[in-house]
């Protein structure tokens, strides 16, 4: 999580330059199968119903009126999770994606997201606790600009909805913190206000009044958030502890 106090952007971004890390992550037709043709013949002649063989151009037509509808079949949330885990996987949280990398995993996001089982996120209990952040798009949060023994090791996001406030935490080596007030704006969407940046999580330091942003929870269940922030970055986070308290 990188301390920025430019232009934070939220799975809350904000950036410090007074230290030498950055907390940073609330920068928060079918067609018809062919049919059977009959012919009648005048009364002089006998009687006969005739099959007609379908012709190249009806067979084509029965194929593609079944293809569709099995291709289009939407995906249930599990199995996109599923697919959304294994895409992240071997990319270091994002450190190492390319474009093309970037690209699969947000459509696969955006498919999870049509079917999230919470609409009104902002609205669930399911949002309270605290997260680990296991991809974002954030190069101040990945702090892709350093060497990789330089960066933290780990990232997290707490949010607690009856404060209203929210935390990002960073690991191993620096134990960099930022707190956040939330303002709803919707029901999915909060801005977020940036109060105190703790550095080592000890040495309080007080934000400047421009350390703000916005964060829109997209999907939500008991073990997976999607949100994306004001600056168009993508989080993903898997819940790791539903009873954390942000400090007040």
């Amino acid at each position: 999580m990188a301390l920025s106090f430019h232009s934070p952007s939220i799975f809350l971004t904000t950036t410090q330059s007074q230290t030498s890390s950055n907390p940073n992550f609330l920068s928060f037709h079918h067609q018809h199968a062919p049919t059977t043709t009959f012919h009648y013949f005048p009364a002089s002649k006998p009687t006969t119903h005739q099959l007609s063989a379908p012709t190249d151009t009806e067979k084509w037509r029965a194929k593609v009126s079944f293809f569709p509808a099995f291709l289009n079949k939407r995906k249930d949330a599990k199995t996109l999770k599923e697919e959304l885990l294994e895409a992240i996987a071997p990319l270091d949280r994002g450190a190492d994606a390319t474009a093309e990398d970037q690209q699969t995993v947000d459509q696969i996001a955006r498919n999870l997201e049509k079917v999230s089982p919470i609409k009104e996120t902002l609205k669930s209990n399911l949002l309270n606790g605290k997260w680990e952040l296991i991809y974002t798009t954030s190069s101040s949060i990945l702090q892709t600009q350093r060497p990789k023994f330089l960066r933290s090791s780990a990232n997290y996001q707490a949010i607690n909805l009856d404060t209203l406030r929210a935390q990002n935490m960073e690991s191993w080596p620096f134990f960099n913190q930022v707190t956040a007030d939330l303002t709803p704006l919707n029901a999915r969407k909060v801005a977020v206000k940036f109060d105190y940046f703790k550095i080592a999580g000890l040495i309080p330091i007080k934000a400047p009044d421009s350390a703000r942003g916005e964060l829109e929870i997209t999907y939500l269940d008991e073990e997976m958030r999607v949100s994306r922030g004001d600056k168009g970055n993508l989080f993903i986070l898997k819940m790791v502890d539903p009873s954390y308290q942000v400090p007040v």
